[in-house]
């Protein structure tokens, strides 16, 4: 590989890398073509990005960059994931694909710069989703006024009762 294409895979790196919120570290080693276009496409069907480099050229991309705690770890056989919008999502893919595949792992991540262990990651792909989340604070915001109506609304609708058996009573009388 000439020098002009590694500086354009490292730019490129770089660019991804410096978009991403979080970037995650993968292990594929002894993985076939299909597995891995297979898992591409569900990567890709979620918004992330996913990378197999030399390591070399993954260090100097995330060299200096939100991600720059990524490069004393990458060693071996190294894929690297890249999620924008939300993270949970990017970690429940790759969690989710490494309980159907023997040969996939899960090795670390960086999340807006800090590093997360492969447990970690497990954990962070247990989270509920941003869009869930916001539905439920939503609903949560949305449950004290409708409440707060409630309540005033049986103490007129009480008030009513009493009002109306008071009239009834004197009518009677």
């Amino acid at each position: 590989m000439q020098r002009a294409q590694k500086n354009e895979i490292i730019e490129k790196l770089r660019a991804k890398a410096d978009r991403a919120g979080i970037a995650v570290v993968t292990d594929f080693r002894g993985m076939t073509v299909e597995e891995l276009t297979e898992l591409r496409v569900k990567l890709r069907a979620a918004g992330i990005d996913y990378q197999v480099v030399k390591n070399t050229l993954a260090r100097l991309a995330v060299k200096g960059g939100e991600h720059d705690a990524l490069k004393d770890h990458l060693k071996e056989n190294n894929a690297v994931a890249f999620g924008y919008d939300d993270p949970v999502v990017a970690a429940k893919v790759l969690v989710e694909y490494a309980k159907t595949s023997k040969k996939f792992s899960v090795k670390l991540a960086s999340l807006s710069g800090k590093i997360i262990d492969a447990p970690g990651v497990v954990e962070l792909s247990k989270l509920p989703s941003k869009p869930e989340l916001l539905a439920k604070t939503l609903g949560t915001m949305n449950a004290v006024p409708t409440n707060f109506v409630g309540l005033f609304a049986n103490v007129i609708r009480g008030m009513l009762y009493a009002l109306s058996a008071v009239k009834e009573k004197k009518e009677a009388a």
